[in-house]
């Protein structure tokens, strides 16, 4: 019989202790893989001037922000830190996020392909992410996926993604093209 193990369960209190970079997960440990490569930084980078510019656009009437790296506190056992995400609303300067954001854009590399594809998108579906976006740099193309009816349904490019009311950004395949 093998024997009980001791899993130890972590909280967002003990996640504020940590020195380094740490997603938690469930109330597990993460830790973030080292510093992107570069494709995965200029990708990065793209989107976001591109998402920002059509924020920008939209200002008079949208109170949506693109971030970067920023963590997004779910509960007391799950932070995770999107590559880029949009949100809406009034926002804390001094806090996190700790509303489920309108978009999230996780960039794929070979160290978190599995988790951004399988743990990450089951995550982000069940907290109510309007839109996931997987962005890869090897082949600069983009899955984009619209939660409808508390499931995800694939989106074909271009379409338009209605973030709020007044809010809408135009999502094109050449969004990252170098």
């Amino acid at each position: 019989m093998i024997p009980n193990l001791y899993i130890p369960t972590y909280t967002v209190q003990d996640w504020k202790l940590w020195e380094g970079d740490w997603e938690l997960i469930k109330g597990t440990p993460v830790a973030m893989s080292p510093s992107p490569l570069n494709k995965h930084q200029l990708m990065g980078s793209d989107l976001h001037v591109y998402f920002y510019n059509m924020l920008r656009e939209n200002k008079a009437s949208c109170n949506c922000r693109v971030l970067y790296e920023k963590n997004w506190i779910i509960d007391e056992t799950n932070v995770v830190r999107p590559d880029i995400l949009i949100a809406c609303g009034n926002l804390d300067p001094e806090g996190h996020i700790t509303e489920p954001p309108f978009l999230i854009v996780e960039i794929l590399s070979r160290a978190t392909r599995l988790k951004d594809r399988n743990t990450k998108y089951a995550l982000y579906e069940f907290c109510g992410v309007k839109y996931y976006l997987m962005a890869d740099p090897d082949t600069y193309t983009i899955q984009a996926f619209e939660l409808t009816d508390n499931k995800y349904k694939a989106l074909f490019l271009p379409s338009d993604l209605k973030l709020t009311e007044n809010c809408r950004i135009r999502l094109d395949t050449r969004v990252a093209l170098p």
